[in-house]
């Protein structure tokens, strides 16, 4: 009889996990819109290996990236700064410290007391890169330094090695966003559930790279005049953001990616010298 009431329960909970399973594909075939289940992420190509984010991770490693361009900085700047935004915050702009640092906050976990600014400054992402950057670049011959050494120059973590783990990651992102690795960074997603907004790409995109990518607004799409690793950079920028800007098409130099049916980058024939970034209708 024990036996026999064994073999009940693990049928039971057998049947229950079916369902339940059964249950969560349903679900995500609705709020997918009759689409199959779509795990949401961004990946980034470097010499064969993939690096994978989340795609708010990714919109922040963009963000940090862009402003590497605006300054003017070499792709090693943008390395580090995402490896060190990846330990300190896991390339979030998060509102809470730890035991080491109670009042560090935002994408770098800087902290007030530490002169990094205000908290209100801090969290917000553009300045508190900025910072980053700002005490970076007086790092005598940081480009040539290790990640672990030259965010810890600048950090002056408890944990130093922590950095190290990140340098891939970083490295591969940091390429893809500043233009270096053309088609490298793609991003996997649902269809988008609202309308995007052009202007407010258009901002988005001034707001990151500043005059070095000014975009012009027609109907759907958002057209920056720009060429080589400019041209990447803003194209993988415009990807990174697919989600959170409704971006449904990049068009640069003789590629296009495609978000409906998760299509990625493929070939096509695009006017040179112009980045076009098409952003979703109303569903």
């Amino acid at each position: 009889m024990a036996l026999a009431r064994t073999a009940r329960r693990w049928l039971t909970l057998v049947v229950a996990l079916v369902l339940a399973g059964t249950g969560i594909y349903i679900a995500s075939a609705v709020l997918n819109g009759n689409q199959a289940p779509v795990v949401e992420g961004c990946t980034a190509l470097l010499n064969g290996a993939e690096q994978s984010l989340a795609t708010d991770q990714a919109a922040n490693a963009s963000l940090i990236t862009a402003i590497a361009v605006q300054r003017g900085l070499p792709a090693r700047a943008a390395t580090i700064a995402i490896a060190t935004s990846m330990q300190e915050a896991k390339l979030r702009n998060i509102n809470y410290g730890d035991h080491a640092g109670p009042d560090s906050r935002g994408l770098f976990q800087q902290r007030p007391s530490q002169g990094w600014g205000t908290e209100e400054q801090i969290m917000d992402p553009i300045y508190a890169t900025n910072a980053f950057y700002d005490a970076l670049v007086k790092v005598p011959g940081y480009e040539s330094m290790t990640v672990t050494q030259a965010a810890q120059t600048v950090q002056r973590s408890a944990y130093p090695e922590a950095y190290s783990q990140y340098e891939d990651l970083g490295r591969a992102y940091a390429s893809a966003l500043t233009g270096n690795s053309q088609a490298s960074l793609n991003c996997t997603l649902r269809k988008p559930d609202a309308a995007g907004d052009p202007s407010a790409l258009r901002t988005a995109l001034e707001q990151d790279y500043g005059q070095s990518a000014v975009g012009v607004v027609a109907g759907r799409t958002v057209s920056v005049q720009a060429s080589g690793t400019l041209a990447w950079s803003v194209a993988q920028w415009a990807v990174a953001n697919a989600k959170g800007l409704g971006v449904t098409r990049v068009q640069v130099d003789s590629q296009t990616w495609i978000r409906d049916g998760n299509k990625g980058w493929g070939n096509a024939q695009n006017a040179p010298g112009v980045v076009v970034i098409t952003v979703a209708d109303a569903p």
